[in-house]
């Protein structure tokens, strides 16, 4: 065999390696693994059934009053505010805290595209910035050093010297449920006149410093889809402690309705979000069972780390110190030497029956945000390249 062709076979010792190891947790032969199917039992058939015999399907019901209660409960927030999916609420989180058309908004550029998307859909311009390679959240030293260069303060606005428009906002999103570093964050939305936004879509159950996410930012977004740890099939929820802010955001999210009289009028361009009674009594009897599905989770994710402890070529991406996360979806980093092998690994996997995907593609290599402005990405470039997701549902353990 000539050189070029021994040059040409793929190494798959890594993917072997990596393989093997998995094995010592999820055994190949009890496969295949899905990324993250969700666990349903506990009082869900009995809850939805109630709904079905009721008659109470649609965007009104006791259960929606009865999820956002235990929302607020499991979360410590104020106020929970149910929506048709995290999207719907993180596009009314910016409405809410004032992302006007014309504006810009610091998104990480390492997210899923509904986090940028939901700017858009305020007609305003995201501005990626860069995440840190411990908790994959937004980095607040790279934020800073790049604000410092690009931003300026005017009559209490963060403005961009080089686009001339007003930066608005900071979306945080608490990478696959690890917290972002928020005392850092906040104290850098402060300084520039940002509204801090936390995107907890994917970190129900997760908590920085000893609180649930979302306590820090003046609002914040929490998903429910069909793979999260709870799921309401679709569904998302706003978490505030700003009772003015709640409010609007009922009202935004109920068409603006106003309050019954002899006609049905609304008083703004708003949106039908509201949860469906339906989902909601799903996402009743599924936080009930939350503790059990985190706990799950937790050894799942503890089985990885033990098993890949010691394994050259690659990391699990472990909680950082400063928070307790939900391990919504476990992380395997390649090394930097090793990267270019991530598609190598990643379909090897999926050949054993470990369904597994690779990170998101960065937002700014996107060609809808192609030319959106952006701080330099050197970590969300290198983290994109080398990440690969795993099989995370709590079924699993």
């Amino acid at each position: 065999m000539s050189d070029l062709a021994v040059a040409d076979v793929p190494d798959y010792s890594l993917a072997d390696e990596i393989i093997a190891r998995l094995d010592r947790v999820l055994p190949a032969d009890n496969g295949p693994y899905a990324l993250h199917e969700p666990k349903i039992g506990g009082n869900a058939w009995d809850y939805v059934r109630d709904c079905l015999d009721t008659g109470w399907v649609s965007s009104a019901g006791a259960w929606v009053n009865r999820f956002e209660t235990m929302l607020t409960e499991i979360t410590g927030s104020a106020h929970a505010v149910a929506t048709v999916n995290g999207t719907a609420a993180l596009h009314t989180c910016l409405l809410l805290v004032g992302v006007q058309p014309g504006a810009e908004v610091l998104v990480p550029s390492l997210t899923f595209v509904a986090t940028a998307n939901t700017v858009r859909y305020c007609g305003a311009e995201p501005h990626f910035v860069d995440c840190e390679a411990t908790s994959l959240g937004v980095d607040p030293a790279a934020l800073d050093v790049h604000l410092a260069a690009t931003a300026e303060r005017r009559d209490g606005l963060c403005v961009n010297r080089l686009t001339d428009r007003p930066i608005r906002a900071l979306v945080v999103m608490h990478c696959f449920g690890h917290p972002a570093r928020m005392d850092a964050l906040a104290e850098v939305a402060e300084r520039y006149s940002l509204a801090l936004v936390e995107d907890a879509a994917e970190s129900l159950g997760s908590c920085y410093a000893g609180h649930h996410t979302g306590h820090i930012g003046r609002v914040a977004a929490i998903s429910f889809n069909g793979n999260k740890t709870v799921t309401t099939g679709g569904g998302g929820a706003i978490l505030t402690d700003d009772p003015v802010l709640a409010a609007r955001a009922r009202h935004l999210t109920t068409t603006a309705r106003l309050p019954a009289t002899d006609a049905v009028a609304h008083d703004l361009v708003a949106f039908n979000y509201r949860m469906p009674n339906l989902n909601a009594a799903l996402g009743c009897a599924q936080l009930e069972q939350l503790a059990e599905l985190l706990a799950s989770k937790r050894r799942l994710a503890e089985r990885i780390i033990e098993a890949f402890d010691g394994c050259e070529g690659a990391r699990v991406l472990r909680e950082p110190e400063w928070g307790r996360s939900n391990y919504w979806l476990n992380a395997l980093i390649l090394d930097p030497s090793h990267a270019a092998e991530r598609d190598i690994v990643l379909h090897a996997l999926n050949d054993a029956g470990y369904q597994c995907r690779p990170f998101w593609t960065p937002m700014h290599d996107l060609p809808m945000y192609a030319a959106s402005p952006r701080a330099p990405l050197p970590v969300t470039d290198r983290m994109a390249a080398s990440g690969i997701n795993l099989p995370s549902g709590p079924g699993l353990i």
